[in-house]
């Protein structure tokens, strides 16, 4: 399968987040607090699989250079703030579980959101953030955008996050071959704009972790 196809089934998923995103616009809508300059994801720390790094660089070399150069240079903090970050957290790093939960709680500025709180990359954001304002499932687990109006203690429709990393993971594979231990590294929203596609097909820079 090229790279071509690789991206089609990429898109796929995207389309299954933004459908599952609108369902449950329709059926709670008064729940769901996105809006423009609402910016709570953009801060989310999180990891890219390899397919949807590759899929972001692709199309973020297509962005006016102007603000390319001012995301980059957004990058190099956000990667300064990660490395405290896990430094921070080493002693966390035995503990997957503890290690995940004490990420997800902290804040970091994604390179793609510029000074307007505009993601400069909006129409091809990654899956997580299109599904961001609604309840998700992450290894069995609900989770929902603390800005939203979904009650604590009600049942609500989730999607599975899980579901959609395995598939983000087996597309990874493919695109390298079948290399399962590279494809199930993460990589960082700052590695992945600043790094050329080969490379990043062909090194696969590691950047937050890696999947479990």
């Amino acid at each position: 399968m090229n790279l071509t196809q690789l991206f089609r089934s990429y898109e796929l998923l995207v389309d299954k987040a933004d459908q599952a995103f609108h369902e449950m616009q329709q059926k709670y809508g008064e729940c769901i607090r996105c809006e423009r300059h609402c910016s709570d994801c953009c801060h989310a720390v999180f990891g890219l699989f390899l397919i949807e790094a590759a899929y972001l660089k692709m199309n973020f070399d297509k962005v006016d250079r102007k603000k390319r150069r001012a995301a980059l240079l957004r990058g190099n903090k956000a990667d300064r703030d990660l490395k405290r970050l896990e430094k921070r957290l080493q002693p966390d790093n035995k503990n997957p579980q503890m290690s995940a939960h004490s990420l997800a709680k902290e804040r970091i500025r994604c390179p793609l959101l510029d000074d307007n709180q505009e993601c400069i990359l909006y129409s091809h954001r990654p899956i997580t953030c299109r599904v961001y304002g609604i309840p998700t499932a992450i290894g069995g687990k609900g989770h929902v955008c603390g800005q939203s109006g979904f009650k604590k203690g009600e049942s609500y429709p989730a999607f599975d996050l899980d579901e959609v990393q395995r598939e983000l993971y087996l597309l990874s594979k493919k695109l390298l071959a079948g290399n399962a231990e590279k494809a199930s590294l993460l990589i960082s929203m700052s590695k992945a704009i600043s790094t050329s596609l080969e490379d990043l097909i062909n090194e696969n820079p590691g950047g937050p972790g890696k999947a479990g």
